[in-house]
């Protein structure tokens, strides 16, 4: 459905979790994507939840309440990472679709319960990645499959910010913590949107702090057909959102590949021996286009090509365990072997 079309009626959103990310940016998307309809929020504590429905327009509810909610077609997950499973697995049996925060689960055997439940429900359930609705990554795909670079032969990405307030859940293992699970699936599933989905795990670096949450990362994986990539993601870094592609003939480049803002226009910047080009790409809302393109599917009802949104986000969880049990950990400055 183009965006600004017309529709006969709206998706109606219940938010389980009032997230950070939900009041930055999911819920201020939502108001502006014709197709869905915020009716429903809940936090664990009234007060929160009655706070957010009062700036968003919803009706402050307990979580079961807004899963037996008649007024609810689809809830919005963004609690804790440790929680995702058990209330992605609730929504699905109360019959509601689910877009769920990334990542969708702790692990790959959580990440096939849903996927196998979301089909036997006949639902939509969509993983939160927003950059992979970004034309910017369907520009690059294009020039790869069109033979721009040559014969590609390796993909580097890094996804790093700097350190996290104390106090911060992402520095707590017990809910799901961590540079991997929070931002280093982010490159994992660039490799996959990319690269295709048989990669593998050949190598892994993990640094662990104090608390036992791990921080900074580096993995290594390799795809049936020979091409390399080295992903690099953690909490203590300068602000790093990028990847490269490199072939027999040429390499590119995108700058804030996982958080352009809306109104940057992207660069993809293709480097010969001889010759830098510079496309320019008009800019886009990769929230808008998410929650519009999993509005329009839960609306329209769930077809086959649901299979494939389900297979990306299984075949993400099967990477990420790949690189917990193939990583040596840091610490302390000690490595020790996985």
């Amino acid at each position: 459905m183009p965006a600004g079309a017309a529709v006969s009626r709206a998706l109606r959103l219940g938010a389980l979790g009032c997230s950070s990310i939900a009041a930055r940016r999911t819920l201020p998307a939502a108001a502006a994507v014709g197709e869905l309809a915020l009716t429903a929020v809940a936090a664990r504590s009234p007060e929160k939840a009655a706070e957010f429905g009062g700036r968003f327009g919803a009706t402050a509810m307990t979580y079961d309440e807004l899963l037996d909610s008649a007024d609810v077609d689809a809830v919005y997950v963004s609690l804790p990472t440790s929680l995702h499973h058990e209330w992605a697995r609730k929504a699905l049996l109360a019959g509601k679709h689910v877009l769920c925060e990334k990542p969708l689960t702790l692990n790959l055997e959580q990440a096939e319960d849903l996927a196998e439940l979301a089909t036997k429900q006949n639902l939509v359930l969509r993983e939160n990645f927003t950059f992979v609705h970004h034309p910017q990554h369907t520009r690059v795909r294009e020039l790869l499959d069109a033979g721009r670079l040559g014969e590609l032969r390796t993909f580097s990405a890094s996804f790093g910010i700097p350190p996290l307030p104390a106090d911060d859940i992402r520095y707590q293992p017990s809910l799901g913590g961590g540079a991997l699970l929070d931002v280093g699936v982010y490159p994992l599933r660039a490799a996959l949107f990319l690269l295709g989905p048989d990669l593998r795990v050949t190598g892994a670096t993990l640094r662990f702090d104090e608390g036992g949450v791990d921080i900074a990362g580096h993995a290594l994986l390799t795809s049936a057909s020979g091409v390399t990539a080295s992903l690099d993601f953690g909490f203590q870094h300068s602000y790093r959102s990028r990847y490269e592609l490199w072939g027999s003939a040429a390499a590119l480049s995108l700058d804030r590949a996982f958080t352009p803002p809306p109104g940057r226009q992207p660069v993809l910047r293709i480097e010969e021996q001889d010759h830098v080009e510079e496309l320019w790409l008009p800019p886009a809302h990769q929230f808008e286009l998410s929650l519009r393109s999993f509005a329009v599917a839960a609306l329209a009802g769930r077809d086959e090509s649901e299979a494939a949104w389900l297979s990306s986000s299984v075949e993400t969880a099967r990477l990420a365990d790949e690189v917990f049990a193939n990583a040596a950990g840091v610490s302390d400055d000690r490595v020790v072997a996985p």
